[in-house]
């Protein structure tokens, strides 16, 4: 079986979003908020955001693309802190197209975020860091998506 990392996934459009932080870092708090709005962000790009792993995420490389999706036992599974674990609607599968990590120290002002990469099993990736508990967070990775290429249906 493919080992699993810390982290949640979200299919946002045709982006697939990897949350990654430590342990209650806010993983599923910020994809339930994204998942629980309706998709506006400040660009053009209107997007649901839908769930596919949460808390342990399984990633293969597939013809040079990264690939994500929940263990069995989670599939479809997703942690609400402090009121349990719920059954959601949920994406088996998706590209991994960029990463969110999450920080708790403070954030560059005007970093250049379309130059921040990160690489995943040979994958690269753009990257944006963020913090989760930031009211603006769900829209500011709005605005990210609205910034990267569109990858085909």
């Amino acid at each position: 079986m493919t080992p699993t990392i810390h982290g949640t996934v979200l299919r946002m459009g045709h982006q697939g979003v990897l949350i990654r932080g430590p342990v209650g870092s806010g993983k599923s708090d910020l994809a339930l908020r994204l998942m629980d709005q309706p998709g506006f962000g400040i660009g053009l790009l209107v997007c649901k955001a839908e769930l596919v792993a949460d808390d342990r995420v399984m990633l293969d490389v597939a013809n040079d693309k990264l690939m994500a999706q929940a263990p069995p036992t989670l599939q479809g599974l997703m942690e609400v802190r402090g009121i349990g674990i719920f059954s959601v609607n949920h994406v088996p599968c998706v590209q991994v197209t960029c990463v969110v990590d999450l920080a708790e120290t403070a954030i560059d002002r005007m970093p250049d975020a379309l130059q921040q990469t990160t690489e995943i099993k040979g994958v690269t990736l753009p990257r944006l860091v963020l913090r989760p508990f930031e009211a603006s967070a769900p829209a500011k990775i709005r605005a990210f998506l609205n910034q990267l290429p569109t990858i085909g249906e």
